[in-house]
């Protein structure tokens, strides 16, 4: 079967229900910037505040979760999208099998920016919060049959358009979720696109967070965590140090 048959009753057909843990990576900034600012706690609650009021109001199928699982629901995607959202499409949370894979995805995004911006030679270390979170729902896993013979759609290094269209067919389907191969992570591990805020089975996330240094240079991008770290070519081929 090729891409170009996949209906939503095709792709409901191929759906089981899944269960598991997910680890996502966000820069962790927004209250040390605001502390920055101000004098006191009490006039960082209130611009706290001032800034909460002129977000986008949260969607309201995210009402409840904690803000960690719920802000990629809430807010507009990046120009041209995501790998699994168009302009168009509501929120996608994504996340990953292991943290490297998570640090490895969005250490890609970081290194574009700093490649697309002018005059900017790299990005000084910036910590960032690693967090897991438990996620029930109804899936499609596109490393296996018979989905797996359109991989080198799945996995196109810079073209969404078809996994834009075909998450658009999983919504279609009340597909919660799709499973695919990281293309960031030199190392097999897959990760998930949540497509609805009802795919978490808990409301926050586990506690035990931890903080990364990220650093992004013009030829790598390197991970730090106390004496651990990770280091990512994205420009000549991938590769991963330990």
């Amino acid at each position: 079967m090729s891409f170009n048959t996949w209906t939503p009753l095709a792709v409901s057909s191929e759906a089981s229900d899944w269960q598991g843990s997910v680890w996502r990576i966000v820069e962790a900034q927004h209250i040390a910037s605001t502390m920055k600012i101000v004098d006191s706690q009490f006039e960082q609650n209130l611009l706290e505040s001032l800034l909460e009021s002129s977000k986008p109001l949260p969607s309201l199928l995210a009402d409840g979760l904690d803000y960690l699982l719920a802000t990629p629901f809430r807010y507009d995607p990046l120009r041209g999208g995501s790998r699994f959202r168009s302009n168009t499409d509501p929120g996608v949370f994504y996340g990953a099998e292991w943290v490297r894979t998570a640090c490895a995805e969005l250490g890609y995004w970081r290194w574009r920016f700093l490649k697309d911006a002018i005059d900017l030679e790299k990005i000084e270390p910036v910590a960032h919060t690693a967090f897991r979170s438990d996620i029930r729902t109804l899936i499609v896993d596109l490393r296996k049959s018979p989905f797996k013979t359109d991989a080198d759609k799945w996995l196109h290094p810079k073209d969404y358009s078809y996994t834009q269209e075909f998450s658009q067919v999983a919504r279609k389907a009340n597909i919660g979720g799709i499973i695919y191969q990281s293309v960031r992570d030199p190392h097999p591990a897959w990760c998930i696109a949540l497509l609805t805020p009802r795919g978490f089975s808990k409301s926050k996330p586990r506690l035990a967070m931890q903080t990364w240094w990220l650093a992004v240079h013009q030829d790598e991008v390197i991970w730090r965590r106390d004496i651990e770290f990770l280091t990512f070519s994205f420009s000549k081929g991938q590769k991963i140090e330990t």
